[in-house]
């Protein structure tokens, strides 16, 4: 039932959990959260280890200079000993170093470590990001998507440098002042510690809120991110439509709602740290007082031991709260990296499309009788409530030439992504070589296709990178024969570096025509069994096109292809056109065949061949 639907007659109103029990639930999952990072920093033992074995070293160092304060006050006011001073000071000294030299390597190995641990997270982030079905990008904003990965995991490495690791530290430093205050005098000891209770209940109603504002802190960072990366890939448009002073307009109301959602951390944890230099303050205080009594029922001759001792004291008192102030920013940390943790574990425990070594592809001969691919009662949507496929059914003969038109919507893309499994059928099936597409790991399945679409993506790097994409040791003589057969070497060697030529960030250096030509020149050097040209040429002047299409003829002699166009022009060569219109196939049959037939092909060509005819007038 929906929150907001209506209760039946009788019925019990949900109750809310009770706070400690929230509580409790809160603590579990940062424990588990904790855990889950344990087989990461398992790692990574021995610098952690060593890490650790500084943290006690550093307190005691630091903790025994406040002792050596009382020797050395002792010495000077009790005994009037200069030898016993001079001891004191060079004691003061050695420990002064030795706590500089293991919080050096306390703090180095810690991060060291901790960045390690980073940069595992994000290579499987990364890995698991490759892997995630279609439909998480088609729903999760670009900007989210980089977010988890770079944002989400430095806030996760404040947790190593300055949060929980740290915090334990925090804590032997408390455990060790305790330890020497009640050494020194356990009736002081006590009454610095009223001052605990109090400030554990604050303590523990901070981290009730703590979370919830840095998890609007993380969803906000997310929303910015998207929104800026939407804006910087379509600023043409922005600037086209001159858009700039809307949305500037949208930016500073996301960026506010990410600056109100700081504010409020902000005025938590402000308000915590102002809370315990109070209750620093007030103790101290409390202790002065208890002193100077006990001192006001002692003799004052024999009131001189205790100046050292009511010193020492008060360091410890002062030492005492800087832990508990620091764990209070350490936990303002804690509760941001956790809230980090828990988005990127999000991710990497999100469902994949298919194990990544799912079915092993059936080591078989090839037979020439065998289909190449087909549809059978294919129906799919990308919405439950839209279909796009209806109980669509064809197949294709090993070296078919198969084509696909229809007018926009009528599915023709969509043929294509369940072919290469973006997306699963939601009934019937589709095979590729006897076998059913969900039977196969979508590495394997995808191996047996090259792909052309008229969106073309071009990686920063060398022209030999981009045609070899996913070689890992690129072939310059099989590159420069696919750039050949598709009349684009001419293209690259007027260019400086040849096929080491530089390539922008998504081809910017390069016209939409030129970017095509790479795309088949891609496409021809994995050399697939199968060929899918998705509006391949809708990028392409007509003359580039004329002298593409000889190219592709060749490419295409023996081998499989399914072509996806608008231009009928491209495709009156095909063995079989299959007709899409609504999400059906509503004609199939060769070129001349559709024409007599006078149906919906007959009435798009018609259409295309009136529109050339008037762009051909009107350039004359």
């Amino acid at each position: 039932m929906s929150a907001d639907a209506p209760t039946t007659a009788g019925a019990r109103p949900a109750q809310l959990a009770p706070p400690e029990e929230e509580l409790r639930h809160e603590m579990n999952a940062d424990l588990a959260l904790l855990r889950r990072l344990v087989p990461y920093a398992k790692r990574h033992w021995v610098l952690f280890g060593v890490a650790f074995a500084m943290m006690p070293v550093v307190s005691l160092a630091a903790l025994y200079q406040e002792l050596l304060k009382k020797d050395a006050i002792d010495a000077a006011i009790v005994e009037h000993s200069t030898e016993a001073l001079s001891t004191a000071v060079w004691l003061f000294l050695v420990a002064i170093v030795v706590q500089f030299t293991a919080s050096f390597a306390q703090t180095y190995l810690m991060q060291m470590a901790g960045q390690r641990v980073l940069a595992r997270l994000r290579m499987d982030t990364f890995e698991k990001i490759q892997r995630l079905h279609i439909d998480y990008f088609d729903r999760t904003p670009v900007g989210k998507v980089v977010t988890r990965v770079t944002n989400d995991a430095d806030t996760l490495g404040e947790l190593f440098a300055s949060g929980a690791v740290l915090a334990l530290a925090d804590l032997l430093m408390l455990v060790g002042i305790v330890g020497f205050m009640l050494y020194l005098d356990w009736r002081l000891t006590l009454v610095a510690l009223t001052a605990l209770p109090p400030l554990l209940v604050v303590v523990n109603l901070f981290r009730r809120f703590a979370r919830d504002a840095f998890r609007r802190i993380r969803t906000r960072i997310a929303q910015l991110n998207a929104y800026l990366a939407e804006q910087v890939q379509g600023v043409a448009i922005v600037q086209a439509f001159g858009r700039e002073a809307e949305c500037l307009a949208e930016y500073e109301q996301i960026n506010a709602a990410y600056r109100d959602a700081n504010h409020q951390s902000i005025r938590y944890d402000a308000l915590l740290y102002s809370v315990v230099e109070s209750v620093s303050a007030v103790t101290i205080a409390l202790v002065l007082w208890y002193a100077a009594v006990r001192l006001g029922d002692i003799p004052a001759a024999e009131t001189a031991p205790w100046v050292g001792t009511v010193v020492a004291f008060y360091g410890y008192i002062r030492r005492f709260f800087v832990p508990i102030r620091d764990l209070s920013q350490k936990f303002t940390i804690v509760q941001s990296s956790l809230a980090a943790a828990e988005r990127i574990f999000g991710v990497l425990d999100m469902e994949e499309h298919d194990a990544p070594a799912g079915v092993p592809v059936p080591e078989r001969e090839a037979d020439p009788d065998d289909v190449a691919l087909s549809f059978h009662d294919v129906t799919f949507g990308y919405r439950e409530d839209i279909e796009i496929l209806k109980r669509v059914s064809f197949t294709a003969q090993r070296g078919e030439k198969i084509a696909i038109v229809g007018a926009t919507g009528a599915g023709k893309t969509t043929v294509t992504s369940l072919l290469l499994r973006l997306y699963d059928v939601w009934e019937g099936n589709v095979r590729v070589g006897g076998d059913d597409v969900r039977s196969l790991s979508p590495a394997a399945l995808r191996r047996r296709f090259a792909v052309v679409s008229q969106d073309v993506f071009l990686f920063a790097g060398t022209v030999l990178e981009n045609v070899a994409v996913g070689d890992v040791t690129p072939d310059a003589d099989r590159a420069e024969m696919a750039l050949k057969q598709v009349g684009a070497w001419d293209l690259v060697m007027r260019r400086a570096g040849g096929l080491e030529g530089r390539v922008d960030e998504r081809g910017a250096n390069f016209s939409a025509g030129e970017r095509q030509l790479l795309a088949f020149a891609r496409a021809l050097y994995v050399d697939r069994d199968v060929l899918i040209l998705d509006e391949a040429t809708a990028s392409i002047d007509s003359e580039t096109e004329a002298r593409l299409q000889q190219a592709i003829e060749r490419v295409l002699e023996n081998r499989t292809a399914i072509v996806i166009a608008h231009r009928l022009s491209t495709i009156r060569k095909a063995d079989r056109i299959l007709v899409f219109h609504k999400g059906r196939i509503v004609e199939q049959g060769t070129h001349r065949e559709l024409l007599e037939h006078g149906g919906v092909y007959a009435r798009l060509h018609r259409l295309q061949f009136a529109e050339s005819s008037a762009e051909a007038a009107t350039e004359i």
